[in-house]
């Protein structure tokens, strides 16, 4: 008969144990891709950016790299590795793409990888955002950031990891057959059209004094040294970067607010600055009127169709759309003249038939 110490003994045994298998489990299948990339054959399932980005930089081979915000996450991978001669294409992704947290993956991605490719879409704010990474303020998943074992424990002994996570991968990954090239995609479901996208523009009811040229000059210094840092690091990389296609209501909304002269002089400083290096392309969407001034290619002031994003990646493949030091000024001489007719021009419809929501001013 066991003694009261023998039963706790064999308690104790048998929890440290049940403790060493859920743990073992979740390193097996890993589907935060923390610990190594998919076994046994199986398919990456990559939905949760956030928890996810970091391991696949780490632990994945590629040779090419998608970054950006969630403009750029309905990219198809393969896209860009037929076109570009890359075997396999992820993503690095972090939402609203400031500048600091981008750099910080991309970081991460060159400590144990050489990419032949870093395709890059800069958002117009990033370069005028604090030039300091975000993921600790914003309560992201840190103990998958780091390299220390010993806070590993909130993702080893988690019931949604064991219970939701793992068997969410195994259906989508075996089952389901999920296309990794559609990795962190958002797309499915959501209304791009142009009576969808004007219901979620609040538009400004007063317009600001327009800010001067460098209101934001030191943090766009900051934000453009961290770029040319990374060029400049890794002259083995081609780096693409691109200016995608927003809408006119996102140069309406930065007329309003009296930020469209900074915006646009922010992105010819940085444009002019990557200029400078051998292994920098820059290639610029936001002049495209057929595209930006259709409301029906999105679902809100920035975020755009699949179909923009396929558009603009074979602009690229093809040397299309790119900006020079021969052409720099010319393009931004015509895009202050483009916001000019924004609001002189093309939103006059709008205005004329009352289809503008607009805040509240008190």
């Amino acid at each position: 008969m066991n003694t009261p110490k023998e039963f706790i003994k064999k308690i104790l045994i048998g929890i440290v144990a049940l403790l060493l298998v859920v743990a073992l489990v979740v390193v097996i299948f890993d589907p935060f891709y923390h610990y190594h990339g998919p076994l046994f054959g199986m398919t990456p399932v990559l939905t949760e950016k956030e928890y996810q980005c970091v391991g696949t930089l780490r632990n994945f081979e590629y040779q090419g790299l998608i970054v950006g915000s969630s403009v750029a996450e309905n990219n198809n991978n393969s896209w860009y590795e037929e076109d570009f001669g890359c075997e396999t294409v992820i993503k690095a992704i972090r939402s609203y793409g400031a500048t600091a947290d981008l750099c910080y993956l991309l970081d991460v991605a060159f400590e144990d990888h050489s990419p032949e490719y870093v395709f890059y879409s800069i958002d117009t704010t990033s370069l005028s955002a604090s030039p300091e990474p975000t993921y600790e303020t914003t309560g992201s998943p840190t103990y998958l950031y780091d390299k220390n074992p010993f806070n590993d424990y909130t993702y080893l002994w988690n019931k949604d990891v064991l219970f939701k996570k793992i068997p969410y991968m195994m259906v989508q990954s075996v089952f389901a057959h999920y296309d990794d090239n559609l990795s962190y995609n958002w797309e499915a479901g959501k209304d791009f059209s142009e009576a969808g996208m004007l219901s979620h523009y609040a538009r400004s009811s007063t317009i600001a004094e327009m800010k001067k040229e460098d209101e934001y000059a030191e943090n766009l210094a900051a934000n453009i040294e961290l770029l040319t840092t990374q060029v400049a690091n890794h002259p083995e990389t081609n780096f693409k970067f691109f200016f995608p296609a927003y809408s006119i209501l996102f140069w309406d909304s930065a007329y309003r607010q009296g930020d469209s002269d900074a915006y646009l002089y922010n992105e010819e400083t940085a444009i002019k600055a990557l200029l400078e290096y051998d292994n920098v392309e820059v290639y610029y969407f936001k002049n495209n009127e057929e595209i930006t001034s259709n409301l029906n290619n999105y679902m809100d002031t920035l975020h755009f169709t699949s179909e923009i994003n396929h558009f603009m990646e074979q602009q690229m493949a093809a040397g299309e759309s790119r900006v020079t030091k021969e052409n720099v000024d010319i393009l931004f001489e015509s895009m202050h003249e483009y916001v000019d007719k924004i609001e002189n021009e093309l939103l006059i419809y709008y205005e004329e038939n009352d289809m503008f929501l607009y805040d509240v001013a008190f």
